[in-house]
């Protein structure tokens, strides 16, 4: 038995600790060559199949359904003066507005709408360079401006979180941003005061803020 097990040993020795030449016992090779070919298929499923899916598109379907619950109260709104300024006049639908806008308008008008050098224009001033009234927010949102300094985003946000970013970004004038940026364009009008009147000239009555 001496015999038998010192022809297993490799000769090395460390310490008084002999090493034998055991092999890699069968199951390691079978999970080791499994691994190889779940990883060809992982490659093929995730990289190049047309019915995989990614983190944005989990992301995308979770905003859609909070979307649906969001907006299931208001339904389709619409870039006009009287939607701009329903959702104006909403708390609720304001802080969404603000999480929208400082998650993707801050990087160039600064998080408190101050404007940023080189980049978005101050909001919280009465000059505006793309904007006569109200809903030309909207417009300018949705389409772009300046030869592409200002991006479009209607690829990138539904027509309702469009509406919810031009009423936020309508309720920063008049504002007291940290570094405001020098004014840029001419002196418009004020923004209407309230909701405005629906057809029949009777006052909308505010979106209730849930509370």
């Amino acid at each position: 038995m001496s015999a038998e097990r010192n022809d297993q040993l490799t000769g090395h020795e460390y310490d008084g600790i002999r090493e034998y030449d055991n092999p890699t016992p069968g199951w390691w090779h079978m999970i080791f060559f499994a691994s190889i070919v779940f990883s060809a298929f992982y490659v093929l499923f995730w990289h190049f199949s047309p019915i995989s899916w990614t983190i944005e598109d989990k992301w995308a379907a979770a905003k859609t359904r909070e979307n649906a619950i969001l907006f299931g109260t208001v339904g389709n709104l619409e870039g006009t003066e009287k939607d701009i300024l329903r959702m104006k006049a909403d708390p609720k639908f304001m802080a969404v507005g603000k999480s929208l806008f400082e998650g993707t308008c801050a990087q160039c008008h600064a998080v408190d709408g101050g404007g940023m050098p080189g980049t978005g224009v101050n909001l919280t001033d009465d000059h505006y360079k793309n904007a006569k009234k109200i809903e030309d927010l909207f417009l300018v949102i949705t389409n772009g401006a300046n030869a592409g300094a200002m991006p479009a985003q209607s690829q990138r946000f539904s027509q309702n979180e469009r509406v919810l970013l031009a009423a936020y970004a309508a309720s920063l004038r008049g504002t007291k941003p940290a570094a405001p940026k020098a004014p840029e364009g001419e002196v418009i009008p004020p923004w209407p005061t309230g909701p405005a009147p629906d057809a029949s000239g009777a006052p909308l009555t505010p979106t209730s803020s849930g509370k």
